[in-house]
């Protein structure tokens, strides 16, 4: 057994060590908003956080999670209040929308280490996400807005 803290709450699991996070989340627990993208840590689709560092869950095994704290899309804001998450919608940034929980995470992440990121920062933060839809100019624009609701909030 295996002791996780997501979201802030404990979860016992009973899974080989070497199980990748996106799978427990997924699969045993049920938190299904971190998506499976490539499975080789190139997409960002299945980003996380893990005390605080945004990481590619496909390829962190649980036995690296054990003891830290976990945070998914579901426990970034339990009312999609977080500033990127209402930037995402007043923007309307999704098409297909799979690839946005990896892109908001990876986002949360610059913005706390960032508080006022330039168009560069921005680009370079989020360079190992990718969005088949393109929506690149739009999520650029949200971080943006998000920065401002921070400041701002």
């Amino acid at each position: 057994m295996i002791t996780l803290n997501i979201n802030k709450k404990t979860h016992r699991v009973d899974a080989d060590p070497n199980t990748p996070l996106l799978w427990v989340l997924r699969d045993i627990i049920g938190l299904v908003g971190t998506k499976y993208g490539c499975g080789v840590a190139q997409c960002g689709a299945c980003v996380v956080h893990l005390d605080g560092e945004a990481v590619r869950s496909c390829v962190t095994k649980i036995s690296r999670a054990q003891g830290k704290k976990v945070v998914t899309i579901e426990g970034l804001s339990e009312t999609n209040s977080h500033p990127l998450q209402k930037a995402w919608l007043d923007l309307d940034v999704s098409q297909c929308g799979y690839c946005q929980a990896g892109q908001i995470m990876s986002a949360a992440v610059l913005l706390r280490e960032n508080k006022n990121p330039s168009e560069q920062d921005i680009d370079d933060a989020m360079a190992g996400n990718i969005c088949r839809c393109g929506t690149y100019l739009r999520i650029r624009e949200a971080i943006q807005l998000a920065a401002k609701d921070q400041k701002n909030g």
